[in-house]
């Protein structure tokens, strides 16, 4: 399965059953397609959308491996070694593959109960943070003050929802529920705070880093929209507005007061680069702060791997490979600790 796979939408959805048992994958197969569609396979498949449940019956070495890459996707085991049994979870089962057959699926329809109101919740939490920033923006536009309450609600849901479900699936359902820059704008909230998670921020760093994410570029909300969307390549006029928004924000966030000047200070230099070729300062190598240089990170792989009315979006590994490549710009050890969350490979945090 691909790296980052989405999860479907709930007309989508399906039960994957991956097992090397002919008996078990028809008597099985048979009586989750009652519920949900059900696709059987006898190894972990490369690409596609990632399945509401995975039911897993394999050997332990093959249980492990998909296991490692499920750890935030309702998955049931029928472990075939009683002495490796595992705790449950709400999101993971693990049954001795001895187990009835009916009461294999007793459990597995109880799982996909759970998968579908993860997935509710999972759309009401995108809804919910769309408006908000899509609020946070029109105050922008129209010189209205902030709610500082509003912001730190917004930060919460991303949180949470990346903590839950996992970067993939938070960005296949703001996509379904977003166009422009409110996507950009939850993306790189969202890969911030899977960012955090993966690399052990405490809860209120972590907030801080998602907070300063989802502001980054509020100053984009004084651009014409007509540049933002523009299809083709930007005139040097129109390049020279767009690359104001970061001190258009900063501004707008100075003069109403109250903000961290740490986040003040991601809005402003976010398009800074360690070698002094960024902008608006042209800050260099140590007067750029790591809450900058990580949201840089996120912000530039989001933009490469979104879907843009100029271009095509960028497979995750190309899109690393691309900053890898920008040599003297973002920050290498940071990079490196970001690929992980970039992957898709999933992190649970509290």
């Amino acid at each position: 399965m691909a790296q980052g796979a989405p999860f479907p939408a709930m007309e989508d959805a399906f039960v994957l059953l991956i097992t090397d048992r002919p008996d078990l994958r028809r008597t099985l197969a048979r009586g989750i397609d009652l519920v949900m569609p059900c696709r059987t396979v006898s190894a972990w498949p490369e690409g596609g959308a990632r399945p509401a449940l995975v039911v897993i019956d394999l050997p332990a070495a093959g249980a492990d491996a998909v296991r490692a890459d499920t750890a935030l996707t309702p998955t049931l085991v029928l472990e075939r070694d009683a002495a490796r049994r595992r705790p449950t979870s709400p999101i993971l089962k693990t049954l001795p593959a001895a187990t009835r057959r009916e009461a294999i699926l007793a459990d597995a329809f109880a799982m996909i109960e759970v998968a579908i109101a993860r997935t509710r919740v999972l759309d009401a939490r995108s809804a919910a943070a769309t408006t908000i920033v899509s609020e946070i923006f029109d105050s922008a536009a129209l010189g209205a003050p902030f709610q500082p309450s509003e912001i730190d609600r917004g930060t919460e849901i991303v949180l949470a929802a990346v903590s839950e479900v996992g970067i993939g699936d938070w960005l296949a359902t703001v996509w379904r529920h977003d166009a422009g820059v409110y996507q950009h704008t939850l993306g790189v909230a969202g890969y911030a705070a899977a960012f955090g998670g993966r690399v052990g921020l405490s809860r209120a760093d972590r907030h801080r880093l998602t907070k300063a994410a989802l502001l980054h570029d509020i100053g984009k909300a004084r651009i014409p929209v007509e540049i933002l969307n523009k299809p083709g390549r930007l005139t040097a006029e129109e390049m020279r507005l767009m690359r104001r928004h970061p001190e258009i924000g900063a501004g707008l966030l100075d003069a109403q007061g109250g903000f961290d000047p740490a986040i003040v200070e991601v809005v402003r230099h976010h398009h800074e680069k360690l070698d002094g070729t960024g902008y608006p300062a042209g800050l260099r190598d140590g007067a750029i702060t790591d809450l900058v240089r990580i949201v840089a990170i996120c912000d530039v792989f989001s933009a490469l791997t979104e879907r843009r009315t100029y271009r095509d979006s960028v497979a995750a590994p190309e899109a690393l490979a691309t900053m890898e490549g920008m040599k003297g710009h973002l920050d290498r050890a940071l990079m490196q600790a970001f690929a992980p969350v970039a992957l898709g490979r999933a992190v649970e945090v509290v």
